[in-house]
């Protein structure tokens, strides 16, 4: 982790001007792409005359607000948060409300007023916080959190056409009008597989927790390996249980060593230390097998694991990341959780998207423009079924716990993409 920001003004305004250079909104908007300068959080577009915006009619006045405000705007976006929540639900709220304060102190002149409302972490208290939102004005909802409470708070925004971004990672709360925001499974699994086919790998084998994650990971490495014409040589899914998991890797290791020349373990910290020692006596050599992991790997009691070191899995480019970070540390005294991201980008696209005329704002055509946007975590783009597609860098684990870049994140979506 990148030790915290400068106090010095200077350090802080290279810090935010080295972020503002990375916003660049690819969105058609009044027949040009948003550019977010890198100077005084102004917008300028590509093609225009003077480089100028066109403007809507005055909107009318506006409702009042009640509760905790970021900006002072003309133009409402709702950040649907777990504030109150107990535990880390309430943790992770409080962070991304304050990477959300982080966005609009980087943009300040943009005409943008983000109205905060607590959901409680239940999908009733998002369900009142949409409908607070709705009355208020918001032309866009950010969040919620949870796929429940996004599925509470969805029917409430279509009702009013007020679009959502979200950051759960329930592919079946997303669909027209609902975006999620969130690292999502298959978008890691795409990258690393044809990663490692790219780089020789022909035979794969992969180990799997068995529920909704698992069922998920394991339709899109089956996708994958079949469009690459890889071989799939073992699959195995492992319950809950210690006992459980311990049977079923040894059954892995039993078909997967000596046939498989990659191996994918896409689960967290826990299954992950579960698993490899009973790899390793199954006769599964990680010098001569590659193993493969996702973006849950992104952490150090993850990386620090002796038997991963030389393994790839998929994540943001870090360099992002550690900058966020150490400005966050520096502003609010505290490390922000790795989601707190999301709501600093999806704030910040916001904002990039005021400049447009009301009824081109946060239309389906905007946020679904193909050429995507560019934020902390580098490229993304959302789909039109309400997934999104994220430009990930592939890193390598090496010893003490660190990680180099082996394959580095694309700055653009291909053409035809």
């Amino acid at each position: 982790m990148a030790s915290p920001v400068s106090n010095t003004r200077a350090g802080m305004e290279r810090a935010v001007s080295a972020t503002r250079r990375r916003w660049i909104a690819g969105a058609t908007v009044v027949a040009a792409s948003v550019l977010l300068a890198a100077c005084g959080g102004e917008f300028s577009r590509f093609g225009g005359p003077g480089g100028t915006v066109a403007t809507g009619p005055q909107a009318p006045a506006a409702p009042a607000v009640s509760g905790d405000t970021l900006g002072t705007g003309s133009v409402r976006v709702a950040l649907l948060v777990p504030q109150s929540a107990p535990g880390n639900a309430g943790a992770i709220g409080k962070a991304l409300r304050n990477a959300a304060q982080l966005a609009v102190n980087d943009f300040r002149n943009a005409d943008i007023q983000v109205i905060v409302k607590d959901t409680q972490g239940t999908p009733g208290g998002a369900q009142a916080a949409a409908q607070a939102a709705v009355s208020e004005g918001a032309q866009l909802i950010i969040g919620p959190l949870i796929g429940s409470s996004v599925a509470a708070a969805a029917p409430v925004a279509r009702g009013a056409n007020v679009p959502i971004i979200a950051f759960s990672t329930d592919v079946n709360v997303a669909g027209p009008g609902v975006y999620l925001l969130s690292f999502l499974p298959q978008n890691d699994i795409r990258r690393i597989v044809g990663y490692a086919n790219k780089s020789g790998r022909r035979s794969f084998g992969a180990l799997l927790p068995d529920n909704a994650y698992g069922n998920v990971v394991e339709g899109t490495f089956r996708e994958t390996t079949a469009s690459a014409g890889a071989r799939v040589v073992a699959i195995e899914r492992y319950p809950g249980d210690n006992a459980g998991i311990a049977s079923a890797t040894q059954r892995f290791a039993t078909s997967a060593a000596g046939n498989a020349d990659a191996i994918l373990l896409p689960d967290g910290s826990g299954a992950v230390a579960a698993v490899t020692p009973v790899l390793s006596a199954g006769g599964v050599n990680p010098q001569s097998v590659k193993i493969l992991g996702s973006g849950q790997w992104d952490s150090p009691s993850v990386r620090s694991n002796p038997f991963l070191q030389g393994a790839w899995y998929p994540a943001p480019n870090p360099a992002g990341w550690n900058k966020f970070a150490s400005r966050y540390q520096g502003t609010f005294g505290s490390t922000p959780p790795r989601l707190a991201t999301l709501s600093y980008d999806a704030v910040s696209l916001a904002a990039a998207l005021t400049r447009a005329p009301a009824g081109n704002r946060y239309t389906a055509s905007v946020l679904t423009n193909p050429s995507g946007f560019n934020g902390i975590d580098g490229i993304f783009r959302f789909t039109r079924n309400g997934q999104n597609e994220r430009g990930l860098a592939v890193l390598e684990i090496t010893s003490g716990g660190g990680t180099r870049v082996v394959d580095p994140a694309p700055s653009r979506f291909g053409a035809g993409s």
